[in-house]
């Protein structure tokens, strides 16, 4: 991508359709003047007297603890420097969108326009009833360490400086366990520290919390090892100046057990590396460009154990292993701060989740087979959907034992599940979807590639590596639009009604003729619809000559389909193919079948759709439970359509009695867990979050598919056609740019799993 494209792409999505990345939402009901009149005057009169009478209240009857301020003045912005806080304002927004999808935290950004400490401080302390907690962002050394310092000191509520504690605690888990594997004792080790900002300092001295000997560490900066000899040091170099004779990193690197690196790419050579003792431990954290390269690195020294902030080499050191589930435990037992017991609590909840057996989940995520503590696993993955359960409780019961939780958990396995039950927070399944896609990328052909939008979907997927796209259609159109649209990059253009594809028409009509020779086609006829997109498209992937297929942008559902049904064969055992869409909801996955192929399933179909879309669902991480809805609740109807989703649940309960699933059933009753306990105890789905619904027929499928993604705005990612032995998928007619997307990466993650079925 060029970078006038991605400056015009970044500035767009911040844009359109509204400015900005969050809003506020109301959490009550506001749709009568009764609600009205509760939620304001008169009625909001009676809360407000309640807190004035006791200010504990406050967190009782408004939304103060769960609300964090992001805090900046601008004055050290990413890498960008000073950029002022209106420049800083993006970045604010961003963090607090990180807060609320990976630990369901609203918050609130603030920027302000002052650069002096006292009243930075006073700013903050004026505004400080509002929240439940302070996480101060990108704000310049020195001058962080005393705003942090004093605000803690002088507020009741939990107070962060990420940019410091969070590298801090995410690098310590990995240390802790990259010294542990490499056999090394933790007080004699030998660490140089390049870089003497606001996170070095702060990682310097969580080391130092963790056992570290200060006299064994060294730090650099711009202008080498600070010595105590040097002048005009501030206060926090000062803290680590050595008496040592050395004056640059090169010979700092001599005989060092450990590099962290928090300065700037390149600056590590593999002279640097060789020179470093036995099974050295390297945590390049520059971003985008780390100290060192990490290929280079690894192939300098078989021995290392390296790190970077990068999320595509193992070992990220990503701060949103952190802050979200840092200040979710603080929140939740209302800590007064964020102290170094909690701090710490964090690097050993971090460290020894990396030691557990990884759930499969997130081996499918990362295309793993098996991720295993080592030298290329020592800290947890940023998807690992055990953090939101794992780490606020650690952060909690620390909270709690230092004295400094004012509402303390009594049962922590409730305490549990509601954590489990705030993972459902944003469209995380699509950030695991292209993950996995841009982990192992396959050729995908785009059949309508003549069309802009089409174009604009396939650029998309080539440059964020999601896929190896071939465009199919007019080649000169394809030209064209390219053109228009920036897409310089060379990739694949076939024009299958073009003179030089005619060899390659004759070989598909060929093979495809074999195939319905016995069912009234002609050879002459075969050849001639490999003039036709579809048909020529879903030859490549016959042949081998495409790995998967996106397709139907343009065209009627019944019309590409037809050519599939024909060429692509299906999956051992499948009857008849179906088609599911999953529902990105706020309350978590949804996948919904049969959407669009099936008009009136028998019982053996319904029963082989709800098999295909639990496995389906099972492709994303996600335990299936399923249920099957209907009008009626088990039998309180005896109509065709209830007898044969009785019919159908009744096979899967004597012929795999393992899957999870249930119906006859109503959908309010299905999805609400409470409801479903009272009324039917006896039910297979009690205390399951059911996550798969069957419908009894295509109409019904299709209808509350689209109102979910029309009224309730659930994302969607379908139809997915299940039951085809290729990764075919075909799109609703008219798909906006994003679903197509979507659907390529589900193409390409479909592509992988088929090759690994293959191969077993």
């Amino acid at each position: 991508m060029s970078d006038s494209r991605k400056r015009h792409e970044a500035l767009l999505y911040h844009a359109k359709p509204k400015p900005g990345k969050i809003e506020v939402i109301p959490t009550k009901k506001y749709a009568t003047q009764h609600d009205l009149a509760l939620a304001y005057s008169p009625g909001v009169a009676e809360p407000c007297l309640e807190i004035a009478k006791d200010k504990n209240n406050v967190y009782k009857y408004t939304s103060k603890g769960n609300l964090v301020a992001v805090i900046s003045n601008g004055t050290a912005v990413l890498g960008l420097g000073d950029i002022g806080p209106e420049a800083s304002k993006p970045v604010m927004e961003g963090k607090g969108l990180l807060f609320k999808i990976f630990a369901d935290i609203d918050v609130f950004d603030i920027e302000v326009d002052t650069k002096n400490v006292e009243e930075f401080i006073a700013t903050v302390k004026a505004i400080a009833p509002t929240f439940g907690g302070i996480n101060l962002e990108d704000i310049k050394a020195p001058e962080a360490f005393e705003i942090e310092t004093r605000l803690k000191a002088e507020l009741d509520i939990p107070v962060m400086h990420d940019d410091q504690h969070g590298t801090a605690i995410i690098s310590a888990a990995a240390l802790k366990n990259a010294i542990d594997i490499s056999k090394k004792n933790i007080k004699k080790i030998k660490i140089v520290v390049n870089g003497a900002g606001a996170a070095a300092i702060s990682c310097t001295r969580l080391y130092l919390e963790l056992g570290v000997k200060r006299e064994n560490v060294i730090m650099c900066d711009s202008k080498g090892v600070i010595r105590k000899d040097r002048e005009n040091l501030t206060s926090q170099k000062a803290e680590f100046a050595t008496s040592k004779k050395i004056n640059t990193l090169e010979e700092a690197m001599h005989n060092a057990d450990v590099f962290i690196g928090l300065s700037m790419g390149n600056v590590v050579t593999p002279e640097m590396l060789l020179s470093m003792g036995k099974n050295p431990i390297v945590f390049a954290m520059a971003n985008p460009v780390p100290e060192i390269d990490y290929d280079l690195a690894i192939a300098t020294r078989k021995d290392i154990i390296m790190a970077t902030g990068r999320s595509d080499h193992p070992n990220q050191v990503n701060n949103v292993l952190g802050f979200p589930f840092i200040f979710r435990g603080a929140l939740d037992v209302r800590a007064t701060k964020i102290n170094e017991e909690m701090k710490i609590a964090a690097v050993h909840a971090l460290a020894d989740l990396a030691k557990k057996s990884v759930p499969e989940q997130v081996n499918i995520v990362y295309d793993e087979v098996s991720l295993t503590y080592g030298r290329e696993y020592i800290i947890p993955k940023p998807f690992d959907p055990r953090l939101i359960y794992e780490i606020p409780p650690a952060i909690a019961k620390a909270a709690m034992d230092s004295g400094v939780a004012l509402e303390p958990i009594e049962d922590w396995d409730k305490y549990r599940e509601q954590l489990m039950e705030r993972s459902g927070s944003g469209s995380k399944e699509i950030r695991l979807l292209h993950n996995r896609a841009k982990s192992n990328p396959k050729r995908i052909v785009f059949a309508e590639a003549d069309h802009l939008d089409v174009l604009k979907a396939a650029q998309r997927v080539h440059e964020e590596k999601l896929g190896k796209v071939i465009l199919l259609g007019r080649k000169e159109v394809i030209l064209e639009l390219k053109e228009e649209i920036g897409f310089t990059d060379d990739v694949v253009i076939i024009d299958p009604k073009t003179d030089e594809e005619s060899k390659r028409r004759n070989r598909f009509g060929e093979a495809y003729w074999k195939t319905r020779q016995r069912k009234g086609r002609t050879f002459s006829e075969a050849k001639k619809l490999m003039r036709e997109r579809n048909y020529f498209a879903a030859m490549m992937v016959n042949e081998g000559e495409a790995d998967a297929l996106i397709t139907g942008y343009s065209r009627p559902y019944p019309s590409v389909v037809k050519p599939m049904l024909e060429l692509i064969e299906r999956d051992k055992d499948v009857t008849r193919i179906a088609a599911c869409n999953l529902m990105l909801t706020k309350q978590g996955p949804l996948f919904l079948a049969d959407t669009t192929i099936n008009e009136s399933p028998s019982a053996k179909d319904l029963a082989k759709i709800a098999q295909m879309t639990g496995n389906f669902a099972s492709m994303f991480g996600v335990k299936p439970n399923i249920a099957m809805l209907s009008f009626s609740n088990f039998g309180s109807s005896n109509s065709e359509t209830s007898k044969k989703i009785r019919e159908a649940v009744s096979y899967i309960h004597r012929h795999f009695p393992k899957v999870v699933i249930d119906g006859e059933i109503q959908a309010d009753f299905a999805l609400n867990p409470e409801l479903l306990a009272k009324e039917f105890p006896f039910s297979k789905l009690n205390g399951k979050k059911v996550n798969v619904l069957i419908f009894p027929n295509l109409e019904s499928a299709n209808i509350t598919y689209k109102l979910l993604k029309e009224v309730q705005g659930a994302e969607s990612i379908g139809p997915v056609i299940l039951g085809f032995n290729k990764p075919v998928h075909i799109l609703q007619l008219g798909a906006s740019v994003d679903e197509m997307v979507n659907m390529a990466a589900l193409a390409v993650v479909d592509a992988q799993q088929k090759e690994k079925r293959r191969k077993k």
